[in-house]
């Protein structure tokens, strides 16, 4: 059917004057009332919920979802993302409402590659890894599309194409420099598995890459997605990136060439007001009016795929009730992807808490009365991330703790301990005037558990994030803000002997410099509305952790090339040459497994896959994900992610996997962006961890390991 809505868009656009057509290049596209084109707005988000419309699922932060090592998991989130925005848009619909955020075009999913911890906007992202990234970024679009692109669901979007992670103060000027390899075999790679997976839309970066701005690139929108990939979806600029061309690029000289530019080079779209331009690039000779034809097309294209201007209607997708929105369904899945997002860093053998008739940590200690202290404890900012919904209900940590204790006869105390940034909490009162409070509950307490990190008014967008001297959505560093680190050494003073549980919350990598290591470490990212239960059930062990790290914990700033420098080197898991504090990839359990029997299928040319066997040799059911990473010969990474596998199992149960590997298993790209073979003998690790000395130790087991040799 693709070809037929085509033909009956264009037969659409045709029929407009030059001035009706670029009016609709607006993401405020008005109403043409003569062929019965409603207003559309275009803009509306969805990175982990429907967002900016009132009350919706607040599912896990992008980043979070990431940790889950689930695309199964992130395509059902997705979905019922999906199944949300379907319900409100046809209930606002009946309303007449068409405003901003309401309509069926989401702007999501964020595959850039989170290169830097200091980037504020990388906890919408999947992490660093270019596989996982790709993996994830074509389960999210089939959960929000559908599987039949002539009938969508939903219409997702892939940004921001592309080389662009930071910084966010001068992203309108920013210009991103990168070699050929890692051009193609970081930045690129998932946005070509975005195309394959058959993204509608893709929204240009406000950013320079290699000179050119994003949303006029030639490289990028003309010889590349449309080109090399063969796109044929309809691209998006960011919000007012056009007017930068001019302003701030200062790569045209007038608004009309800024359009001009965009439009020629494949840009269809402008989120922002300069499209309408077009019409005088047009009569001025700058721009041939056959482009604005085709860029209309494209737009009414979208629309029909998604059952408006008269294209058929899926019943399926007309008829989802107004009830599915926040309903019980969704809040079970909200609370099972809290739980697989949430990462154990550390466990002396305090976790997991037995709940009876009291607290009894795992090493058999009683805990009759449990303090939770810190600036996240009871924050609703902390569970949501940027990008987010309203939630009907949020549970805390101190919330979810509380739910789980109290019934038990335990007693919980609280104190905020210190700001999240500023270093007092009453404007009035001295500095660290929470102190004593935390050390007091400390004191009365048998164990800790002591809640720091961020939220999304420290790392986040230019212009969102606000709060401290690292305002402007960047931070300058990876250690703890305000008087955080001061509250975690006067706590573990004040506990002597207790046990501390940590949960850091954030959504890029953090250093919690302690004068003792934590009876436990936990990293809930952006758990979402859910994640205080989630928290609860995990440190009770209602449920065994299963996360791991999307991205690479460093020791410290010092650690970090320039935040400016684009070149992967000492950049991530890949490519990081010192001993990181935790590694991508690690996360413990309550249970123990082992792997089996690593066995390689090469026989389909260029298609690759391995199987092996699961235990679960613990004593309580549990999840972990089997990670498949390979190192070729003569190649500038370590070592690669190609495949994962989770399986989740009774104790005692095991199972045979099979992993298809990744194009990235034993090739790369050259530097036209052709996937390439390397041909000879390569180390293939099938463990729970990377395949280094120092992941195993964390872990403690080694990988599995063989050599394979690919001669075609």
């Amino acid at each position: 059917m693709s070809n037929q809505l085509k033909a009956k868009a264009r037969a659409l656009a045709v029929q407009m004057t030059l001035e009706e057509k670029t009016s609709l290049m607006v993401h405020k596209s008005p109403a043409v009332p003569r062929l019965g084109i409603p207003a559309y707005n275009w803009w509306n988000e969805a990175l982990h919920g429907v967002a900016r419309a009132g009350t919706a699922t607040v599912f896990p932060q992008s980043i979070a979802l990431a940790a889950a090592f689930s695309p199964a998991l992130v395509k059902r989130v997705a979905d019922a993302i999906s199944t949300e925005a379907r319900a409100k848009y046809h209930a606002q619909e009946s309303e007449g409402d068409r405003d901003i955020y309401k309509g069926l075009t989401f702007w999501s999913p964020n595959i850039n590659i989170f290169r830097d911890p200091r980037w504020g906007r990388g906890h919408e992202t999947f992490g660093e890894d270019p596989y996982l990234t790709g993996l994830l970024g074509m389960a999210f679009i089939k959960g929000l599309q559908g599987e039949c692109r002539d009938s969508l669901k939903t219409a997702a979007c892939a940004k921001h194409f592309a080389v662009h992670s930071g910084p966010e103060n001068d992203r309108h000027k920013f210009n991103a420099v990168v070699g050929a390899y890692d051009l193609w075999n970081t930045y690129l790679s998932a946005f070509e598995d975005a195309v394959k997976a058959g993204v509608e839309a893709v929204m240009g970066a406000y950013n320079r890459t290699l000179g050119e701005p994003c949303c006029g690139s030639e490289l990028l929108l003309k010889k590349i997605l449309r080109g090399k990939w063969g796109f044929d979806g309809h691209v998006v600029s960011d919000c007012w990136a056009i007017k930068d061309f001019h302003e701030n690029h200062r790569v045209t000289q007038s608004p009309a060439e800024s359009v001009a530019l965009a439009v020629k080079n494949g840009c269809d779209i402008n989120c922002g007001i300069l499209f309408p331009l077009a019409y005088d690039a047009v009569k001025a000779g700058m721009l041939d009016e056959t482009r604005i034809d085709e860029a209309v097309t494209r737009l009414l294209t979208t629309r029909m795929r998604l059952g408006l201007l008269g294209a058929p209607a899926n019943t399926a997708w007309t008829n989802i009730p107004y009830s599915a929105v926040d309903c019980a369904e969704h809040a079970a899945l909200n609370l099972e992807a809290a739980e697989k997002s949430i990462v154990l860093l550390r466990n002396d053998g305090v976790l997991p808490f037995a709940c009876d008739n009291a607290l009894t940590a795992a090493n058999g200690a009683v805990i009759k009365t449990l303090s939770v202290i810190g600036p996240n404890a009871d924050s609703r900012a902390a569970l949501e991330g940027n990008y987010s919904g309203r939630a009907s209900h949020y549970s805390t940590p101190l919330e979810g703790i509380r739910a789980l204790a109290e019934p038990a006869g335990v007693r919980v105390l609280y104190s905020e301990g210190c700001h999240l940034y500023k270093d007092r909490i009453s404007p009035l009162a001295e500095p660290d005037d929470r102190f004593a409070e935390a050390r007091i509950a400390v004191k009365n307490s048998d164990a800790v558990v002591l809640c720091l990190g961020l939220d999304a008014g420290i790392e986040g967008e230019e212009g969102d994030a606000y709060a401290g001297p690292d305002a402007g959505g960047d931070r300058n560093h990876i250690e703890l803000p305000g008087r955080q680190q001061a509250l975690a050494d006067t706590v573990f003073e004040a506990a002597g002997n207790k046990p501390v549980i940590v949960i850091s919350i954030s959504g890029g990598a953090l250093v919690v410099n302690i004068p003792r290591k934590p009876a436990a470490l936990i990293q809930a990212f952006y758990p979402g509305a859910a994640g205080g239960l989630a928290l609860a059930r995990i440190l009770f062990g209602k449920v065994s952790p299963s996360g791991k790290l999307p991205v690479t914990f460093y020791r410290s700033t010092a650690c970090l090339p320039d935040f400016t420098d684009y070149c992967m080197t000492n950049r991530t898991y890949r490519y990081f040459k010192d001993e990181p504090l935790y590694p991508f990839g690690f996360g413990l359990g309550y249970s123990r497994f082992q792997l089996l029997d690593l066995n390689f299928d090469g026989t389909g040319a260029s298609s690759y896959s391995c199987s092996v066997t699961i235990i679960n040799t613990g004593a309580m059911k549990a999840r972990e994900t089997a990670q498949i990473y390979t190192t070729l010969i003569g190649q500038k990474e370590r070592w690669c992610l190609c495949g994962i596998a989770e399986a989740e199992l009774d104790a005692g149960a095991q199972a045979r996997l099979t992993i298809k590997l990744g194009k990235s298993a034993f090739a790369r790209y050259d530097d036209d962006g052709n996937i390439c073979t390397v041909l000879g003998a390569h180390t293939l690790y099938a463990g729970f961890t990377q395949p280094d000395a120092y992941s195993a130790k964390l872990y403690g087991q080694k990988p599995l390991s063989m050599t394979v040799r690919i001669s075609e």
